[in-house]
């Protein structure tokens, strides 16, 4: 909070369309809701540094004219934000965003703040000394009600010193059962984040 910073993981925009492309019917608006969301997040956290802790982008062939038309814009009304890219792996095949989006770029492990031992991550890894800030799971819970219901619930994981964000994108896919037993784990819910008994720490 003190470095006016908020970090989201796996955006992964321009993943409808790649889906389009392949003749998957995937509904349109997936990037405008992604968009909105983090209006929304930007606007509630006041940050003056936006950083993607990896997958920007989904793949090349989702990175067509559309998908700048919508981001270019938005960048725009957001240009007194610094943005930041810690690259992952499908950044890799997709390629960096353009220029013009004014995202720096950067590989892991990165030091955001030079007096916090804390880096940012695509992947989960274990770095001695330091906490690490990651995402690449796409972690989720599932929640059983009393009429052997469930629900599935995007969810953070502590532990090791590895703190693990959910996929921020809004059609991103979910990985139940991803996180060691042993770690402690909060589920994303409507207008709040949970402790779930039985993780552990």
């Amino acid at each position: 909070p003190a470095a006016h910073m908020v970090l989201v993981a796996d955006v992964h925009f321009g993943k409808g369309a790649t889906f389009r492309r392949a003749g998957q019917p995937v509904p349109h608006g997936t990037t405008a809701d992604n968009l909105e969301r983090l209006d929304v997040v930007l606007a509630a956290t006041g940050a003056d540094h936006l950083v993607f802790l990896g997958d920007f982008l989904h793949a090349r062939s989702g990175a067509a004219d559309a998908l700048w038309q919508q981001l270019l814009p938005w960048r725009q009304r957001h240009a007194r934000v610094a943005m930041t890219l810690v690259r992952g792996n499908h950044d890799l095949h997709a390629g960096d965003p353009p220029a013009a989006l004014a995202v720096a770029l950067v590989n892991e492990p990165w030091l955001p703040c030079a007096d916090a031992p804390v880096l940012a991550c695509h992947h989960p890894q274990a770095v001695a000394g330091h906490t690490v800030l990651a995402g690449h799971l796409h972690p989720t819970l599932r929640l059983r009600g009393p009429a052997r219901d469930a629900l599935r619930a995007p969810c953070f994981g502590w532990g090791d010193g590895q703190l693990i964000l959910p996929a921020f994108g809004a059609f991103t896919g979910t990985a139940p059962d991803t996180l060691p037993a042993h770690w402690t784990q909060f589920a994303v819910l409507p207008g709040r984040v949970v402790a779930v008994p039985g993780g552990g720490s």
